[in-house]
């Protein structure tokens, strides 16, 4: 790529000014900037940002030079490139732009811009690579270059083709260039649409290079995982996770996502060790690593947030941009160990400090009840992130008034209208300690043209933007005269980045040797050491010799070393392998995935491991309990029946011992096994007797329950099927028995035709009867056709408890007929809407059929504000006082509720958690606390056999007893035997404040609840 004219170097060259000011009006013409409807203009939005102490937030550049924002490029000459999407969510008329700014004053602030591309449809992540930029742009990864130096590129190439286009949450994006040299590409696959099929149905195809028979090809749209690839190599491959929208690495090159409600997990094990054994079942080969939840509380202090239909309040809901902090600008505790996540709904960036935990880590949160960047300005959406030359973090904030897509809208909100309101806008974010120097790099950046000589040097950079770009050029330059330069860094004591980066670079140029790698194995630094294993094994075709240091590595201090160790001799079929394998497996049994990447192993030969495994089994430490049931799932889902078969009558045969209790982890693994082999399962018809025995006369309730998950394989039901139906039946009904028989007994049902038993079933949904048995009758009841259940749960609705009702859902959800069944208990008021959880709630208001699922929109959204206490409105105009809002809660509240478990009594829900809510959501339940009761909080009143009522809120239940709180500290425990009915009454406890309070008190109050995170 030629040097940009003035728009990459300010002091270094110049460009036809009239040239640049048509280009630039010509950008920013055709959209007219209106700041209303609560939009903030770029200068004042700064104040609206609550920032973490000792840092500073700065504008860096917004519109008219930018729009819509959601990736940024700093190449090695300070160019920067910024993608733009004014078209999300369906404008599909590709207004998609690259922008190229400029600095021309030197202040540090971007001031030009020019349009470097357009036509594009949803472009959405940006990464330098050669003369030019790859840019991903569903369905293609498309390279773009300036090869005349006029600012606009004039080369466009598809370097890869086939990625769905789907919604554009969550196509292709944010290409990362990678420690080793290959491209990543987040992604997440295609989601389905019920309202716009035709615009965003496409389910994508192979995925290949175009005009390239010869080259890889991914299956259809690539598995809907991540993808990594190497375009002068023509490599391309699937990695073994996927993430939505962004992902990042750490400096040591641990792979880490997002999506919108888990905001981080890790991919743990690579794609190629799991296919190399395809008997290991393995569901997931990511970890989630947040120690606070994966859809994690956020503290949002959005003035006027904007809420839409399936908006949960206060929990992640739009994590993306994730960002690790390697700038080697920022102080303790961020420097290097901390991933920011961007949240947009909540108009926040989430900081984790990462620790390690064992092979993989764990992310706890920077503060307990504080983002480190918050916004008041509910169109601020931060949706990406970018740590730039200078160590700054740098925010794209998409500045939107709805980020939502309308697929999950009301119909009523799309149709008022605001869908684009701030297309025309966005803005960019500098972060850095508060008191750094303004950006210089705006002026211009010489790493582009730097000596050989000088990019190794930057390969032990403290900030990865060098390390990164410098390691690239490298390799992009292919200069064999940089080899001495980088084997002496690579040997470098003071430098372990640089060992790191050079050793890749090295590999990314084909000159790493096997003395090298041997070196390395033996570093000091453990991230070093896990990477010249990585390193290795690259070359162990080539250098088996490699395989002797590595086996010196097993007994390794480092757990991230030994896990990458086990992973790699997975690839080596000697005696001495298999021993190593075995060593690391047994001494670090408790790690979860040390036991996958052992089993990951082609030559794992798990006969014979689990023997070895069974003869040392040990009760009190569980990893054996899970080692086995791999081990087992792995013999299950294999070809040898004859084993499958022995291995169930061992396990089920009479002689059990407790202390050596393997056989449920057995059973359990051949039933999983069995799942994926249908070919195997007829090995179970000969042992239906057994199993069936088992089910009924085995002491450990375990091993029971995995007999009777292997009596569901079977293919057909025979006579000892139906005697067992039979005394299943005699069991359930005999309240005599433990729980745990007859809720046994409850689901051997499930292997017959339950129908002619529907009574006897119903019969055990009452509230005298155990909950596990109530539950287990439900779900079997669930499985008869036809709406009968359904009718028979609503007639029953008042009087099944909490628990009772959330397992009853589940039948409704199965299919219409049922479901308008519930809608018009809603609707008819037998059915509360907050007795319905949230996730039940998504469900029906995304149902395929329309008619149902604007029915549920309705009913489940429906807001009576307007109809509570008109004199009360005004409350939210007045200005609330936090400190006066205590005292009203002090007074009013305190005696029944608390704040983050503190202030009050804990009798009514801890009010702490509503500090998301709008305002007018507060006062209408302080006004009305039968208008949203929350769940666990409403009032039911029990009648009892010897005479006599009892009213309060059921907080807990057992299988004996039901205990009533009636009043704060005073409880009530029932036997359940004593009950002669019981009754929901559709109500809360709390009185309504409104005679207590007035309109200013009110004001203060919800000043006080909505600010309460720091009391």
């Amino acid at each position: 790529m030629k040097k940009l004219s003035g728009l990459c170097g300010h002091w270094s060259y110049c460009i036809c000014f009239y040239f640049l000011l048509v280009i630039v009006l010509q950008a920013c013409g055709n959209s007219p900037l209106s700041y209303t409807g609560g939009a903030i203009k770029p200068e004042a939005a700064l104040a609206t940002f609550e920032i973490e102490e000792g840092f500073t937030i700065e504008l860096l550049a917004a519109e008219p030079l930018i729009a819509s924002p959601v990736d940024m490029e700093i190449d090695e000459y300070g160019c920067l490139y910024v993608v733009e999407m004014p078209g999300y969510p369906l404008d599909n008329s590709r207004t998609g732009k690259i922008k190229l700014l400029t600095d021309t004053d030197g202040d540090g602030k971007m001031d030009k811009s020019i349009v470097f591309a357009d036509q594009l449809m949803f472009p959405n992540g940006i990464q330098r690579w050669k003369g030019g930029v790859i840019v991903t742009d569903a369905p293609n990864v498309l390279y773009l270059e300036d090869t005349d130096g006029d600012g606009r590129a004039d080369l466009r190439d598809t370097l890869l083709t086939g990625f769905s286009l789907s919604n554009p949450h969550v196509n292709v994006n944010n290409p990362v260039y990678g420690l080793d040299n290959w491209i990543y590409l987040s992604h997440f696959g295609a989601i389905g649409t019920r309202k716009y099929g035709t615009e965003f149905g496409d389910q994508g195809t192979e995925i290949y290079f175009p005009g390239q028979p010869d080259q890889p090809r991914l299956p259809k749209n690539a598995e809907a995982r991540t993808v990594r690839f190497q375009p002068d190599h023509k490599k391309l491959e699937m990695t073994a996770a996927k993430s939505q929208f962004g992902q990042t690495f750490d400096q040591w090159g641990h792979h880490f996502l997002t999506h919108n409600q888990n905001h981080i997990y890790e991919e743990m094990i690579a794609a190629p060790y799991l296919k190399r054994n395809p008997e290991l079942l393995l569901s997931n080969a990511t970890q989630s690593i947040s120690d606070h939840g994966d859809a994690t509380e956020v503290f949002q202090i959005t003035k006027n947030p904007d809420r839409q239909l399936f908006t949960p309040i206060g929990l992640t809901t739009s994590s993306s941009g994730i960002t690790m902090s390697l700038g080697g600008l920022f102080p303790s505790p961020f420097d290097g160990n901390v991933a920011f996540v961007a949240e947009s709904v909540s108009n926040l960036i989430h900081a984790d400090i990462i620790k390690d935990n064992g092979s993989s880590f764990i992310a706890g949160r920077h503060r307990s009840d504080k983002e480190f960047l918050a916004s008041t300005d509910a169109w601020s959406r931060p949706v990406n992130m970018y740590v730039g030359p200078d160590g700054a973090l740098y925010v794209l904030d998409y500045y939107r008034r709805i980020i939502e897509h309308p697929e999950w809208m009301s119909d009523e909100a799309v149709a008022a209208g605001g869908l684009y309101d701030g297309y025309n806008m966005g803005r960019i974010y500098r972060i850095t300690p508060t008191g750094t120097k303004a950006a210089n790099w705006t002026k211009g950046l010489a790493l582009g043209d730097a000596t050989t000589g000088q990019l190794v040097d930057y390969l032990d950079d403290k900030n990865i933007w060098w390390r990164q770009n410098a390691q690239r050029l490298l390799v992009d330059r292919m200069d064999k005269t940089a080899i001495p330069a980088l084997v002496r860094m690579s040997e470098n004591r003071d430098a372990p980045l640089g060992r790191l980066h050079a050793l890749w670079t090295l590999e990314g140029m084909g000159a790493l040797s096997s003395e090298l790698i041997k070196k390395a194995l033996h570093d000091t630094v453990a991230g070093v050491q896990e990477n010249a294993v990585k390193l290795a094994e690259l070359h162990l075709a080539a250098s088996p010799e490699l395989e002797t240091t590595l086996l010196l590595l097993q007994n390794d201090t480092d757990p991230k070393v030994r896990f990458q160790l086990l992973c790699t001799l997975g690839y080596i079929n000697t005696a001495e392998a298999a021993t190593a394998r075995r060593k690391l497996l047994f001494s670090n049994l408790s790690d979860e995935w040390m036991q996958v990447a052992a089993l990951s192993a082609s030559a794992s030969q798990a006969g014979s491991l689990l023997k070895e495994v069974l003869n040392t089994f040990r009760n009190d430490v569980p990893a054996y309990a899970s080692l086995t049931q791999r081990l087992a799932a792995m013999i299950g889902a294999g070809k040898a029946q004859e084993a499958i078969g022995k291995l169930i009558q061992k396990a089920i045969a009479p002689g059990f011992k407790k202390e050596e209790s393997w056989q449920a982890p057995v059973l359990k693994g051949l039933s999983e096994g069995l799942k994926r082999n249908e070919p195997a399962r007829a090995v179970l018809q000969n042992l239906q007797p057994l199993l069936v025995n088992g089910f009924f006369e085995h002491p450990d309730a375990e091993v029971r329950k995995a007999a009777l998950q292997l009596l569901k394989l079977t293919a057909t039901k025979g006579n000892t099927i139906e005697t067992g139906i039979v005394k299943a039946v005699s069991i359930a009904g005999n309240k005599k028995l433990q729980e745990e028989r007859r809720e046994e007994a409850v689901h051997f049902l499930a292997l017959s035709d339950a129908a002619p038993y529907g009574n006897i079933l119903k019969g055990l949904i009452v509230p005298q009867e155990q909950p596990s048995v109530q539950i287990a009758a439900i779900k079997i009841l669930a499985k008869l056709p036809g709406t009968n259940v359904s009718t028979y749960l609503l007639q029953q609705w008042d009087v099944l408890t909490p628990g009772i009702r959330d397992a009853a859902l589940p039948v409704f959800m199965q299919d219409e007929e049922r479901i308008r069944l519930l809608l018009d208990a809603v609707e008819k008021k037998q059915v509360a809407p907050t007795s319905i959880s949230w996730n039940r709630r998504v469900q029906l208001m995304s149902n395929e059929d329309e008619k149902l699922r604007n029915r549920a929109r309705a009913l489940l959204t429906k807001n009576d504000f307007q109809k509570t206490n008109l004199e009360y409105q005004k409350a939210l105009e007045l200005p609330g006082n936090k400190a006066k809002g205590k005292v009203v809660y002090t007074q009013n509240c305190a005696i029944c509720h608390q704040v983050r478990g503190a202030s009050g009594i804990a009798f009514g829900p801890d009010l702490g958690t509503i500090h998301n809510w709008l305002a007018k959501d507060i006062m209408v339940n302080v006004l009305d606390p039968n208008f949203s009761i929350a769940q666990g909080f409403d009032l039911w009143e029990l009648q009892l056999n010897e005479g006599g009522t009892l009213q309060g809120m059921i907080r807990n239940e057992t299988s004996a007893a039901i205990t009533i709180h009636s009043a704060p500290g005073i409880e009530k425990t029932i036997n359940r035997q004593d009950i002669k009915s019981i009754k929901a009454l559709n109500m809360s406890l709390m009185p309504g404040l409104g005679a207590q309070i007035n309109p200013q008190q009110m004001a203060d109050l919800i000043a006080f609840l909505r600010n309460s995170r720091h009391e």
